[in-house]
């Protein structure tokens, strides 16, 4: 592994890696940063959790000039949710560059505070391509000045729809920058993409290698419908149901499962794309922090999930196609953790399975389940609690500020405190379940950074 060190990177980046603990670099990031620096486009076949995040944020950051006040990067992502990682990655790298401005613009949100927040020229935004080709649009986003252009996850892009959308914001921007795209796939939309948009790329795959592909189990169980809701309980009171992914293929099937596991004594949620974003994020922090168990999704709305130690994915439904099954497969089994992955399959769905076991070129594992309806209501509750803090960046509330709050007055252990997130508004603080109301309390009482902010429990 080669050290970051080596690189011509600003001394600002530097010490933002030393801090975060980065030295040497990832495959992904030896092969596409030495490129990207000397300016070339650079085509990379990349999955979640190779380092992307930091390869592309660095080479945005190292050629940003910030006493030039305007756009500079334009960086495109799938969901809000994985707009969310990258613009809280690349704050991060860039802590040690006094006033970069970076805004995050998705759809969903409303515009009249983005439109405020525009008043000014952003250095970086990061959206979704919907919003950001509106405000182009609009003439709220200025795009003559933008040097770096990064297409985050393209063949989620284009699986979404936005190919047209991608095609109309380069035609927008500066006719002179540099593009860096990012696939799980070479397939050959990306590759027409990528002729469109870029010049020369410089081409870098990584493959992991076979000590470090992640150890997913897979398990297909043929079931009943009737018996299917049966089936997902008993097998979320395992050891491994503490924290799961349940794929449904409906969004009307999300709320119906959610719904029967919460009534079963399960701590969980639903997430898909008719709930509101605030909502969404709420869901999203709670699984995240662990005050969540299960999450019932659909396969959109779960694709901006970032969760490292996932162990367990079940799909309630299985895939229509034996790509979304691979995606789903592979949201367990990450950074070196084993995982596990059930699909349930009525005898209907049979049809299905067949098509997945002809992609992968192999039998696939079936198991025997007897599914035994439930003996009475069995709490399987979350390890976390969730308060939420009515202030957030805009009130210049900080992670350490919520902590310092909590291990000083509130008297609490820093080991029973869990994962702080901070939005522009609001902070959400994940407690240890019996300790829950007494930091609500102490909060209450006292004081976050001298001032008094408004606290609550999240569900």
């Amino acid at each position: 592994m080669t050290a970051f060190a080596t690189l011509p990177l600003k001394p600002a980046l530097l010490a933002s890696l030393e801090t975060l603990g980065y030295t040497a670099m990832t495959p992904v990031q030896e092969q596409s940063l030495p490129p990207m620096l000397e300016g070339r486009d650079v085509i990379a076949q990349a999955q979640t959790g190779s380092g992307k995040t930091a390869a592309f944020g660095l080479a945005l950051l190292q050629a940003l000039q910030v006493e030039t006040i305007r756009l500079q990067a334009l960086v495109l992502c799938p969901t809000r949710e994985l707009a969310d990682q990258v613009s809280k990655a690349i704050r991060k790298l860039a802590a040690n560059i006094p006033n970069v401005k970076l805004l995050t613009l998705c759809g969903g949100m409303p515009l009249g505070p983005q439109l405020a927040s525009l008043a000014h020229d952003p250095h970086i935004v990061v959206g979704t391509p919907g919003r950001v080709q509106e405000h182009l649009k609009r003439g709220s986003l200025h795009g003559g000045g933008i040097q770096v252009l990064v297409l985050d996850e393209a063949d989620r892009m284009l699986d979404m729809g936005f190919s047209e959308a991608i095609d109309d914001i380069v035609g927008r921007i500066a006719k002179h920058h540099q593009t860096l795209l990012f696939s799980a796939t070479y397939a050959d939309e990306i590759r027409a993409v990528s002729g469109r948009v870029q010049h020369d790329p410089v081409e870098v795959t990584v493959d992991a290698p076979v000590e470090a592909r992640p150890a997913i189990e897979q398990q297909f169980i043929e079931v009943e419908p009737a018996h299917k809701l049966d089936a997902l309980a008993q097998l979320l009171a395992g050891e491994r149901g503490q924290h799961a992914l349940v794929f449904c293929n409906m969004r009307k099937d999300v709320d119906a499962v959610a719904q029967e596991l919460d009534r079963r004594g399960f701590s969980a949620l639903a997430l898909h794309g008719d709930m509101e974003q605030r909502d969404r994020d709420e869901v999203l922090v709670r699984f995240a922090n662990r005050s969540c168990s299960v999450l019932v999704a659909t396969d959109v709305a779960a694709r901006g999930l970032d969760i490292t130690a996932l162990p367990l994915v079940i799909s309630h439904d299985i895939a229509h196609d034996p790509d979304t099954h691979t995606h789903r497969i592979g949201r367990t089994g990450r950074a070196g953790e084993s995982g596990l992955a059930i699909t349930l399959c009525t005898p209907r769905e049979r049809p299905k399975a067949a098509n997945i076991e002809e992609a992968l070129g192999t039998a696939l594992p079936w198991r025997t389940l007897k599914p035994a309806p439930p003996r009475g209501k069995t709490l399987h509750l979350a390890p976390m609690k969730t308060l939420v803090i009515d202030a957030g960046r805009q009130d210049k509330l900080r992670p350490g500020d919520i902590l310092g709050a909590l291990t000083g007055d509130a008297g609490l252990d820093a080991k029973d405190i869990g994962k702080i997130d901070v939005f522009a508004t609001r902070a959400y603080v994940a407690i240890t379940r019996a300790l829950a109301n007494k930091a609500l309390e102490r909060l209450r009482a006292g004081r976050i950074k001298g001032r008094n902010f408004r606290v609550r429990p999240l569900g």
